[in-house]
């Protein structure tokens, strides 16, 4: 409102003042006279002072019109001119229009259109980086690999997206599983971007999957200097890292290297339980048994394992029964209400022949948490007992339908592995197995359980004849539950 005003004063001021300068001028006496071809024309100061004007801006209609001249010749030569830069400009504006559609287009799934709408692009703009890339990502998501990978490799000829080329054809080939190449790829895009945090997972995930864990090891540490992996992270996977490295050196024959290396990786990591018992049995090959039972005992008491148990025992492999469940009891005296001690002690107690122990080990664990092996070696304890054939086959029939005891299981897929490892053998992942329960079925058949005692119930009605038994299943898993006097079997794998 106020801008409007102050317009309208300034030209109401103006035409006054233009008003009173003509009433000026028209009082002014005197004039010119100009004779052109015999003919005299007499002129005003007022009229001069128009005249000038007019003559004035002729001329500056003039040099705008041979300026305007001269441009349109340049521009046909090919030159720079104003008229090339709006004719540029207009171009510009239709191919970032464009590159604006094919980006819509990218995101909302349309990879055809986005490739079409890149076309575009690129006939009005002179920006392969962007054109290109745009292309690039439409034709993988409209399945033209092929046009995909050619895409990439024109960014590879300019130094500022040589990067994303790498990393575009380093995908193809990953989704190809030509881990090879895919290898070559993703050392060239770490050199390129080293602190880049998917291309160090990706090479440190394909270094573990090939072995090469000296490689891997370094670029883990290329995770901790650049911040991208917390340190404490870092000491884990660099203590897994080492201990498959041990089991490579173990498999070529170099006893030391192998000690130094597994030693090593349990510094690194000492509640790494792979770690731990191949410290272990290093030490035990160098004759350190004390250094061997302290490793174990801390391992254990972070997380107590059967192959810690297996890794203690060899630690005295000529001991009897008795000794060996004495000298256990140190081991879980810490961890002696975790289920996997109590297991551990009903299996050393059977072995020993005493089963009221190993009853009284395993508690109230057969109800609150059964498992097929706890269920299993209460069928031992039984069948030690004296028990029928009924009662230990009821204990054998609820265990082949309870869940399973803890197992190497990824984190990432959920895939169980018989041993563990560095990578998971089904997805890939690197650090992913953990020592965890296995997820339930949701598929049961729906009277199995049920059925079970009572068919075992029926087999042993139907029996007329007091022929002589087969060994029961209770009675292998009671003569397999250790073995060359080291608990080197559990009651789930001897079942």
């Amino acid at each position: 409102m106020l801008w409007s005003l102050t317009k309208i004063l300034l030209f109401v001021a103006a035409i006054t003042a233009a008003t009173f300068g003509a009433t000026m001028l028209m009082g002014v006496e005197g004039g010119a006279v100009v004779d052109i071809g015999g003919r005299a024309y007499s002129f005003s100061v007022l009229d001069m002072v128009i005249g000038a004007i007019v003559l004035v801006a002729v001329i500056w209609l003039l040099f705008k019109l041979v300026g305007l001249l001269v441009a349109v010749f340049k521009f046909l030569n090919g030159d720079e001119t104003a008229i090339s830069r709006y004719f540029a400009r207009n171009r510009e504006r239709r191919g970032f229009e464009a590159l604006s559609e094919g980006m819509m287009a990218l995101a909302s799934g349309d990879g055809r259109l986005a490739m079409a709408k890149a076309t575009r692009a690129d006939r009005y703009l002179n920006r392969p980086d962007l054109t290109n890339l745009l292309t690039a990502q439409a034709a993988e998501m409209a399945g033209d690999k092929r046009m995909a990978e050619l895409t990439y490799r024109k960014l590879l000829e300019d130094e500022r997206t040589r990067f994303v080329g790498v990393r575009g054809i380093l995908k193809q080939k990953l989704d190809e599983g030509d881990t090879e190449t895919a290898m070559a790829l993703a050392k060239k895009a770490f050199a390129l971007k080293p602190r880049h945090e998917e291309t160090q997972d990706i090479l440190l995930r394909l270094q573990a999957g090939g072995g090469d864990w000296t490689g891997a090891r370094e670029t883990l540490a290329a995770k901790l200097k650049s911040g991208t992996l917390p340190r404490d992270v870092h000491k884990r996977r660099d203590a897994v890292l080492a201990v498959s490295q041990a089991r490579d050196v173990v498999d070529e024959g170099k006893s030391i290297e192998a000690r130094e290396a597994a030693i090593e990786a349990n510094r690194l990591s000492p509640d790494l339980v792979p770690a731990a018992v191949m410290a272990a049995r290093g030490y035990i090959d160098q004759g350190n048994k004390r250094a061997a039972t302290r490793i174990v005992k801390k391992a254990w008491a972070a997380q107590p394992h059967p192959d810690l148990a297996n890794a203690f025992a060899m630690i005295e492999p000529d001991e009897d029964a008795r000794a060996r469940l004495k000298r256990f009891q140190a081991l879980t005296k810490g961890t002696a209400s975790q289920p996997e001690s109590r297991m551990l002690m009903a299996e050393l107690n059977i072995a020993a022949e005493d089963f009221p122990a190993a009853r009284r080990a395993l508690g109230d664990l057969v109800e609150t948490d059964p498992t097929t092996r706890n269920l299993t070696i209460m069928a031992a304890v039984e069948r030690g007992e004296g028990a029928s054939d009924a009662v230990v086959r009821g204990w054998l029939a609820r265990a082949l339908t309870a869940p399973r005891a803890e197992q190497w299981i990824c984190d990432k897929c959920h895939n169980i592995e018989p041993v563990w490892g560095p990578v998971c053998g089904n997805c890939g992942g690197f650090d992913t197995l953990s020592w965890t329960r296995p997820p339930k079925s949701e598929v049961m058949a729906p009277t199995g359980v049920e059925m079970l005692p009572l068919i075992v119930g029926q087999v042993e009605d139907k029996r007329s004849d007091p022929e002589p038994e087969a060994p029961l299943e209770a009675e292998v898993i009671d003569a397999e539950i250790v073995t060359d006097g080291a608990p080197a079997k559990t009651a789930e794998e001897a079942k």
